[in-house]
């Protein structure tokens, strides 16, 4: 059993006092009241929000504080453990966050048991900002920033020896069994939104399935780290009352691969077509300049085969996660948006054709 606690009802005053004084934040401050309420959408954790009232004058101690927990629902929490998720979001805090120019939080602790379904992270509240909301979408200045965050994640760590960390490494059980559940994911799939998803959309997630061993056995041309779920859920904009313009949270599914994995993601299953369509040259053209700049020469031309492909990864999240995580109504609004954004780009520009043509000459 977990020696720290594993869901917001449970944290103490104590404890807590304890992580931020560890951290260095609290100076000679006590905590001497405070009061949670849960934030954000995930699905495969619960967040909260802490706040704090000190004994006296605390100029350095936060006035609030995030906390990230376990799902509260055990078919979430068993995906999460089986698959590693709290385990890489972890280790990211610990290892990685450190690395980067992206914003992300500031980590007071990042705590997880042996067996992988029990963490806790305590870290720096962002707000008051602005959640991304993958059902609302996003402006086009708002896209910008994105790209410019995923090239401060993916030319710091291009060829990093973090890559080769043996948390990261992919677990060949694991592995298999995905691939294997993929099928079934894909049937669940098919059966709840076949009469919402157009059948030409829904012929990509079909075509995909068939492919999937293609898909799973696929080669990266270079290897970055990869957020793995970079879309507008995990965004907050106008962070710290509109002091800085963007951050990134939930690194669940943090991986490593070619980058333009989480661009082929993003402007898929992400943003949407309405947005994508006008404007996509000019967003890969800003990413490959970000990339450029931090030192990792890169042009449009060059990218497209993977930036086609990478847009394959918001279709196999959207049906495979619909399967093996808790249902909600919201979650499966998300799910489609996911799926609509992703179908329609594959479409755009024949992402199963460049997914073939790659693998014929591995």
């Amino acid at each position: 059993m977990a020696d720290f606690p594993t869901q917001p009802g449970d944290v103490e005053m104590a404890w807590l006092e304890q992580q931020l004084a560890q951290a260095g934040v609290l100076g000679d401050a006590r905590v001497v009241d405070m009061a949670w309420q849960s934030i954000g959408t995930g699905q495969v954790g619960d967040t909260a929000r802490f706040t704090l009232t000190y004994d006296g004058p605390a100029p350095g101690a936060p006035v609030s504080v995030a906390a990230k927990f376990p799902s509260h629902d055990a078919t979430s929490r068993q995906t999460a453990a089986s698959f590693s998720l709290y385990k890489r979001e972890v280790w990211f805090y610990r290892e990685v966050a450190g690395l980067i120019d992206m914003r992300v939080p500031r980590t007071y602790a990042a705590l997880l048991d042996d067996n992988g379904c029990d963490f806790v992270l305590l870290f720096e509240d962002l707000g008051p900002c602005q959640a991304g909301n993958q059902l609302a979408g996003c402006t086009l200045a708002e896209a910008e920033q994105a790209m410019r965050q995923a090239a401060a994640l993916h030319a710091p760590t291009m060829n990093h020896p973090v890559l080769d960390a043996d948390w990261l490494k992919i677990d060949p059980q694991a592995h298999a069994m995905l691939r294997s559940l993929y099928p079934q994911a894909q049937k669940i799939f098919r059966e709840r939104y076949a009469s919402d998803l157009a059948p030409e959309l829904m012929a990509i997630c079909d075509e995909l399935d068939a492919c999937a061993d293609l898909w799973f056995e696929r080669q990266h041309r270079s290897r970055s780290f990869l957020h793995g779920d970079f879309r507008l859920d995990n965004m907050l904009f106008g962070i710290r009352g509109g002091a800085e313009p963007i951050a990134l949270v939930d690194w669940q599914t943090a991986a490593t691969g070619c980058g333009l994995t989480d661009i082929g993601y993003f402007l898929g299953c992400g943003i949407g077509s309405a947005l994508r369509r006008p404007n996509e040259a000019a967003l890969l053209d800003l990413y490959c300049a970000e990339m450029t700049r931090r030192g990792v020469s890169m042009a449009r031309d060059d990218i497209m085969d993977d930036y086609r492909i990478g847009t394959l990864h918001g279709v196999s999240t959207a049906v495979f996660s619909s399967a093996f995580v808790v249902r909600t109504d919201r979650g499966d609004a998300n799910f489609l948006s996911m799926a609509r954004g992703a179908c329609e780009l594959a479409l755009d520009h024949d992402s199963l054709g460049a997914l073939k043509r790659r693998m014929e000459h591995v």
